[in-house]
């Protein structure tokens, strides 16, 4: 097998693996009170390895063989993994400044998780996934513990770090049996291997139970990795106790590598067994759902509230999985809806915890109750937070609204209308926590309200994320049409 570098495809990488060792030298060199200028480094360098993505819309380039690939799918990641870098950053600044924190050990950990986001998505072969995954998640257990003073930040980076390797463990060793039965890494050839004994004599193969099982280890492997039912126990501890823009890093651009990585694997790899695997990923997406939604309605501390819902999108975005196996167009339109809404949430959810993070500098514990008045005090934040909040609930004609119908077509189309009836409840349900804070914010006035003022940058998330939830709204076509065309490996 030749072993082919293309470094135009790899270039993005280069750029970001080149930042993250230019920041660690800053942070060696460069005295207590100029450690910040790790921030604006880290801000060129991604912006340098988004321009080079950039070049690569529209072609389709491979290294190493073949296990490395740059096609539709990885650069659609991509500008979406470097875009929330960017906004992460922005939210990180003033943050990170004002409290006493390792701002370049920061930033060295977070540009080494976005780089491990960035292969994730091109990653071909299992042993790269898994690498990849591993390098998108330990950082994760170090920035998830740095308020070093606060017990609950301990706490939250010890269980983080203990679910995490166990989750690792338990997918190893799903990966390792599928390696054994197929004696191949590469996706492609697994799907091969899975799908060579015919459907009706698949039950007499003595090897199939086995498949069906390290499947299934996987699958519980990635389910802590994307905080699924009964495996989210540790995301609203972990978010609680981390700082604000880690929490809003795990939420949105943890999660969405996650569930990248899922989609190459069970999409592609696993394909063949889908009769075997999907409805697991039914019975995942209605609990992750309606555990997720019924837990938030009791929540008053509002990370704690976006965890929960966080889980709850989750289960959302598991719903596609379920529906694999119907026919090649049910699979691509599954494919389509599941990236379309991973993108959706990410932008929603950044928005929200960008102006969680601003009303944080007065009021660090930010109860629902802390909202009060904000449409008074700072209205350029009450009305995107109201719409963020509303777009999570699917209202039309919001951006998380077209998300939803989207998921909600492709399991009508895949017969699966029970699927789509509890993923109508449960927004519903979800109505009411996501308008509580909406009520606060516009129906309770304060006595004498003061003016709540932003950090520019974070303004500048919010207002960033605000025009995509729109867009998306408004014209729903243009961002629909490309997923299905462009994005299944």
């Amino acid at each position: 097998m030749p072993f082919d570098v293309d470094y135009h495809a790899l270039a993005p990488e280069l750029i970001l693996g080149s930042t993250v060792l230019v920041v660690l030298f800053l942070d060696l060199f460069l005295g207590p009170h100029r450690k910040w200028w790790a921030m604006p480094v880290s801000f060129l360098g991604i912006a340098g390895a988004l321009a080079a993505t950039l070049t690569l819309i529209g072609e389709r380039r491979t290294s190493f063989g073949g296990t490395y690939v740059v096609d539709s799918f990885a650069v659609l990641f991509k500008v979406f993994f470097l875009g929330v870098a960017l906004a992460v950053l922005m939210l990180s600044l003033r943050y990170f400044q004002q409290g006493r924190y390792y701002q370049g050990e920061y930033y060295f950990l977070v540009l080494t998780s976005f780089l491990g986001m960035l292969t994730i998505v091109s990653s071909r072969d299992l042993l790269m996934l898994f690498i990849s995954l591993e390098l998108v998640t330990a950082p994760g257990f170090l920035i998830a513990g740095f308020r070093k003073g606060d017990p609950r930040s301990n706490e939250a980076a010890l269980k983080f770090f203990l679910i995490g390797i166990l989750s690792t463990a338990v997918m190893l060793y799903g990966m390792s049996l599928i390696y054994g039965l197929t004696s191949s890494l590469r996706l492609d050839d697994i799907a091969t291997s899975l799908g060579s004994v015919p459907p009706t004599t698949i039950a007499l193969d003595t090897s199939e139970p086995l498949a069906i099982a390290a499947i299934l280890f996987v699958v519980v492997g990635f389910a802590f990795k994307v905080s699924s039912v009964p495996f989210h126990f540790w995301a609203p501890d972990t978010y609680e106790g981390s700082p604000i823009p880690v929490a809003a890093f795990l939420s949105v651009a943890s999660k969405a590598a996650g569930f990248a990585g899922l989609l190459q694997i069970m999409f592609v790899a696993f394909a063949p067994l889908a009769e075997f695997w999907a409805p697991v990923f039914a019975v995942l997406s209605v609990l992750t759902m309606s555990i997720g939604n019924l837990i938030a309605l009791q929540q008053r501390q509002v990370v704690r509230l976006l965890a929960y819902s966080s889980i709850a999108q989750a289960g959302y975005m598991l719903l596609p999985f379920a529906l694999v196996g119907t026919s090649g167009a049910g699979d691509r339109e599954a494919f389509s809806a599941a990236v379309l809404y991973i993108l959706i949430y990410g932008v929603m959810n950044l928005g929200a915890f960008a102006v969680v993070i601003a009303l944080a500098r007065e009021r660090p514990g930010v109860l629902i109750e802390d909202f009060a008045g904000l449409g008074q005090r700072a209205p350029a934040l009450a009305v995107p937070m109201a719409l963020f909040l509303v777009s999570l609930a699917g209202i039309p004609p919001t951006a998380g609204f077209w998300g939803k119908f989207f998921i909600f077509r492709a399991a009508i189309n895949a017969d699966q209308a029970w699927l789509a009836i509890v993923m109508v409840v449960n927004s519903v349900v979800s109505l009411y926590y996501y308008v509580s804070i909406v009520r606060q914010m516009f129906f309770v006035q304060l006595p004498e309200p003061r003016p709540l003022r932003a950090p520019v940058l974070v303004t500048g998330v919010v207002v960033l994320a605000m025009v995509a939830v729109v867009a998306v709204g408004i014209l729903p076509d243009l961002f629909a049409q490309f997923p299905p065309a462009a994005t299944l490996p």
